[in-house]
C-alpha cells in the first residue's frame, strides 16, 4: 500500500507536494515507470514515502489507469492538457487543483518518482532561496545541470504555464524557466549524484548494485 509518513514539517505546512509519475516509461520498457520496483517497492512508493515529510499535503500525478496502483491515500490527478506534454503537465495538473481545492495554498513543490534518493531537504532549502531571491521558481541544480521536475513553483504561474503549454511552442521546462523570476539551488554530487534518476533497464540494475552495497540511503 502507498502510505505516505506523516507529514512532519511544521514550518512546509503552506507547501503542497506533488509526485510525478505522469510518463510512459518508455526507455524503461515496463508500462509506467512509478510501479517498477527497486529493492522490493515501487519507485512511486519510495517517491511518495519521501516527499510527505518535506510538504504540508501532497497529490500524485498519474496518467495510466489507476486501477493499476495500489491504495493510495493521496489525490491522484491526470495531466488536464492532452498529449503527453511532459513533467510540466504535472505541475500545471498539480497548481490548477490547488486552485480549486487548497486556494490558501501558495507553493507547489515538485518531485519526480524515478529518482529515488533525492534530498531531504529539498523543500526546506527550495523555500529558503525562494524567499531570499522574491523569485517565482526555486530549481534543484547538481553538476551544473537544473532538474525542473525538483522545484517550487509559485501557484501563480498555474495560467502563464497553461498558456505556454496549451501554444505548443515550448520545447522544454529549461525554456519556461528562462521566461520566469527564477532560482537555482545547488547540490554537491561529491560522492553520489542525489537526483540519479531511472530512465533504462541499466539504470535500474545501477540503482539495485547501490541498494546491495549497502551505500544507498533506502530510509524515506
Amino acid at each position: 500500500m502507498i502510505r505516505p509518513a506523516p507529514h512532519a514539517v511544521a514550518a512546509n505546512a503552506g507547501i503542497a507536494g506533488i509526485v510525478l509519475a505522469g510518463g510512459r516509461g518508455q526507455r524503461l520498457g515496463r508500462g509506467e515507470k512509478g510501479l517498477c520496483r527497486l529493492g522490493g517497492r515501487s519507485l512511486l512508493e519510495r517517491a511518495l514515502a519521501r516527499a510527505a515529510p518535506q510538504t504540508g499535503s501532497l497529490l500524485l500525478s498519474f496518467n495510466g489507469d489507476a486501477s493499476r496502483l495500489p491504495a493510495c491515500v493521496v489525490p491522484v490527478i491526470p495531466d488536464t492538457v492532452p498529449g503527453f506534454a511532459g513533467p510540466l503537465a504535472g505541475v500545471l495538473a498539480g497548481l490548477e487543483y490547488l486552485r480549486v481545492y487548497q486556494p490558501g495554498t501558495r507553493w507547489l513543490a515538485s518531485f519526480a518518482c524515478d529518482c529515488p534518493w533525492f534530498p531531504h531537504d529539498l523543500v526546506q532549502r527550495l523555500w529558503h532561496h525562494a524567499q531570499h531571491e522574491t523569485c517565482e521558481v526555486a530549481v534543484a541544480r547538481s553538476a551544473g545541470r537544473l532538474h525542473p521536475v525538483f522545484a517550487l513553483w509559485s501557484c501563480d504561474l498555474a495560467t502563464p504555464l497553461r498558456d505556454a503549454l496549451v501554444r505548443g511552442d515550448m520545447r522544454g521546462a529549461g525554456e519556461f524557466l528562462r521566461t520566469r523570476r527564477h532560482a537555482a539551488v545547488d547540490w554537491a554530487t561529491t560522492s553520489f549524484d542525489p537526483f540519479f534518476n531511472i530512465n533504462t533497464p541499466e539504470d535500474l540494475a545501477q540503482a539495485e548494485a547501490r541498494l546491495a552495497s549497502g551505500k544507498g540511503d533506502d530510509c524515506a
